[in-house]
């Protein structure tokens, strides 16, 4: 263990712009269609060499600090790749939450890229990002995206990432309701509702929606999620924010990932104003803007 100081990583949340989400196959995934996008809403993860078991500390409701959370699974999961034996060992992580949990925005599959790019460095692993991106894929469909962060699209599960050409600066608020939403309840809701004939199949097309000006080479983005009217119709609380967003000039407005976080996109100087006029006792309001993928590689490098 060379390394002896510690290492500050800040990995940045992502936003769906769009998701299309196909039937749900023979091993119960689903294969997905994404556009995600880096926004500048960070945890902060402070990876310390120190002897003895492998150890995580954080103060975050709700969040394990235990073998169950997707850090220390990360951990264990490059130890044994680069040949060690048992649990993995001298390293304490703290980490501090911004991010919220449940809502879409890959709070923990930030956290387990950031772990996989920090500990490379401590234990002198010498894994290439390609190395580190296939492992982080058998963490969590979210995670090879957080190692490259930007704008990319994401096909297969989520988890086969292309990065394209970054979308403009814009401002973005992102709102939390007081109430999160699991990715399997989200999916299989859109399950039963596909089943009943209350949502469209695959291959359907978007929902109505006008086309946003995100700056953007290849044209235009019509903000489309697949899983934002399944879980309306059991938490009608998103489809509020997403149309107080909209009245308060959103370029374009959804539900990000399975929820049940909303993110509305604003040229930055609307943002600011939109952030303070869209503030409920309820809500959890953030303002932030987009990330180039230079600036979320800079989080994440150590």
């Amino acid at each position: 263990m060379a390394v002896s100081r510690s290492l500050i990583v800040r990995p940045a949340a992502k936003i769906n712009l769009t998701l299309r989400v196909g039937p749900r196959r023979a091993d119960g995934f689903h294969d997905v269609r994404t556009l995600m996008q880096s926004v500048g809403i960070t945890d902060t993860l402070v990876f310390s060499p120190r002897r003895g078991p492998f150890a995580l500390a954080t103060r975050a409701p709700g969040v394990p600090a235990d073998r169950t959370n997707l850090i220390w699974r990360a951990a264990a999961r490059l130890w044994r790749v680069i040949g060690r034996a048992g649990d993995p060992r001298d390293v304490h992580v703290k980490l501090e939450k911004q991010i919220p949990t449940a809502a879409g925005l890959g709070g923990g599959s930030a956290d387990a890229a950031a772990t996989l790019v920090a500990l490379n460095t401590i234990w002198e692993a010498r894994r290439s990002r390609r190395d580190l991106m296939r492992l982080g894929s058998e963490l969590g469909a979210d995670v090879p995206f957080f190692l490259q962060g930007g704008t990319a699209l994401g096909t297969g599960k989520g988890d086969e990432i292309y990065p394209v050409d970054d979308i403009a600066r814009l401002g973005v608020v992102v709102i939390k309701p007081s109430f999160g939403v699991s990715t399997a309840d989200a999916y299989g809701w859109l399950d039963e509702d596909r089943m009943s004939g209350a949502a469209p199949g695959d291959g359907a097309p978007p929902p109505e929606g006008r086309e946003v000006d995100v700056g953007w080479p290849h044209g235009g983005i019509t903000l489309v999620n697949d899983l934002e009217a399944p879980v309306g119709r059991r938490h009608p609380g998103v489809n509020e924010i997403v149309a107080a967003c909209r009245r308060e000039g959103a370029l374009g407005a959804a539900m990000t990932g399975s929820g049940s976080a909303v993110f509305g996109l604003f040229s930055e100087a609307v943002a600011t104003k939109a952030a303070r006029r869209l503030q409920r006792p309820d809500w959890l309001v953030m303002l932030t803007r987009t990330l180039s993928r230079r600036e979320a590689g800079r989080r994440q490098t150590v």
